[in-house]
């Protein structure tokens, strides 16, 4: 460590114990939607009253069935997403407990016939890195093999995926194919392609296709994703892909709608396993969506009123990065989603939080972007923007920007 750099980290140590007397308690850990946020939705609570007609074409969602979700909220994300009717199953709350099902399913049960998944011993599951915790933790839950694929501009790297599904054991892919998480990658064209025409050795090999910020940008770009069922159908290949999707970041993060679209071949599968789990999904939400929705028209609106809440935020993390770790760190400038990830200077990730955490701000642990939370370089951070106000959130990333220069300059 030479004088200029002893200097430097004498002046960010006191800057650090300042930070301390503050008392902070701020939480940038999971990307939460805030308050103002959810008051956007508010109007759910009164779209239904007690006098509301809840019999619509005899049918009556106070009551037990339609197993796969009332026309009038599959309507509008069947014109969403351009998918049809047959292609789709509109559930609960929550598209992560779609994906756990999904999986649960292939693994008890089998994927459309075959064997089921947990009776071919050794099993693999290909992982884009840096990705979303949730996904590795259900894979590792289920004693599944995870590898790590790397993330490129244009999504996960194709050349690697097409020589791991030679192995007839990888039986699957995790994807967050729009605004990637953490990266706010939008998966090229060819990348989609690419996926939608694998060749992989196991038959029963199927795409997770995590589309949870599909309408979720904070710019007015308006990056396209190119849809991979379409692709797919047109590669003879229509049953490679689950795709997931739900209302968790639109309207209520506890109380929204989900729905997962596939081939009718897989939705029927899908369906013929959910008969035994549950005698039909919580209609009284899908109406009320419906109904404040109005049609896909709606969803945009909407998330047009996301984006002027998130874009500030996302513009504060970054002027701050800029102005404090252009020369130590590398970024990536998101388009839409609800992450940054930060690549900090190898070896000093889980120092950065740590030191973090000693002045009252959480950050999502280091090495959880990557499988088994073992990032081989220590060096990837995920900043979940959302959550905060403007003045809390510069006074988090002040201190994050404090302790990742601190971290760096201890190893020199």
């Amino acid at each position: 460590m030479n004088t200029e750099q002893k200097a430097l980290l004498e002046r960010e140590l006191q800057r650090f114990e300042q930070f301390k007397t503050m008392g902070l308690k701020l939480d940038m850990s999971r990307g939460k939607p805030c308050k103002e946020q959810l008051d956007l939705s508010m109007g759910l609570f009164d779209v239904l009253t007690s006098k509301s007609n809840l019999i619509i074409n005899k049918n009556d969602y106070r009551n037990y069935g339609i197993l796969s979700g009332i026309p009038e909220i599959k309507a509008i994300f069947c014109e969403l997403t351009g998918y049809a009717d047959e292609e789709m199953v509109v559930a609960g709350n929550s598209s992560l407990n779609l994906m756990y099902d999904t999986l649960q399913r292939a693994m008890q049960f089998g994927v459309a016939g075959g064997e089921p998944l947990n009776k071919q011993g050794r099993i693999k599951w290909l992982c884009p890195v840096p990705g979303y915790d949730r996904h590795f933790a259900i894979t590792e839950l289920m004693g599944i093999e995870m590898i790590n694929v790397p993330m490129t501009d244009e999504g996960p790297d194709v050349a690697v995926i097409e020589e791991l599904v030679k192995d007839p054991a990888v039986k699957g892919m995790w994807c967050v194919p729009k605004y990637s998480n953490p990266q706010g990658i939008v998966y090229s064209d060819r990348a989609v392609k690419a996926l939608a025409s694998l060749k992989p050795a196991a038959s029963d090999f199927r795409i997770y296709w995590d589309n949870a910020y599909m309408v979720h940008a904070i710019t007015d770009e308006g990056d396209e994703l190119t849809d991979i069922l379409t692709e797919a159908k047109k590669a003879g290949n229509p049953d490679i892909v689950y795709i997931f999707g739900s209302t968790s970041k639109i309207t209520f993060a506890g109380g929204g709608v989900a729905f997962v679209a596939s081939s009718k071949r897989n939705i029927d599968d899908i369906l013929s396993k959910m008969t035994f789990q549950t005698i039909g999904p919580d209609k009284i939400s899908q109406l009320a969506h419906a109904l404040f929705f109005k049609n896909a028209d709606g969803i945009r609106d909407i998330m047009a009123k996301h984006k002027d809440i998130l874009a500030p935020k996302f513009e504060t993390v970054l002027k701050i990065l800029e102005e404090e770790l252009s020369d130590i760190a590398v970024w990536q400038k998101p388009r839409g989603g609800y992450f940054i990830s930060v690549d900090l200077p190898n070896g000093t990730a889980k120092r950065t939080v740590a030191l973090a955490k000693e002045a009252g701000v959480i950050f999502t642990p280091a090495g959880a972007t990557f499988p088994y939370r073992k990032d081989p370089k220590d060096s990837n951070l995920r900043i979940a923007p959302s959550l905060p106000p403007i003045g809390e959130l510069e006074t988090a990333m002040r201190v994050f920007c404090c302790a990742a220069k601190i971290a760096y300059l201890e190893k020199q």
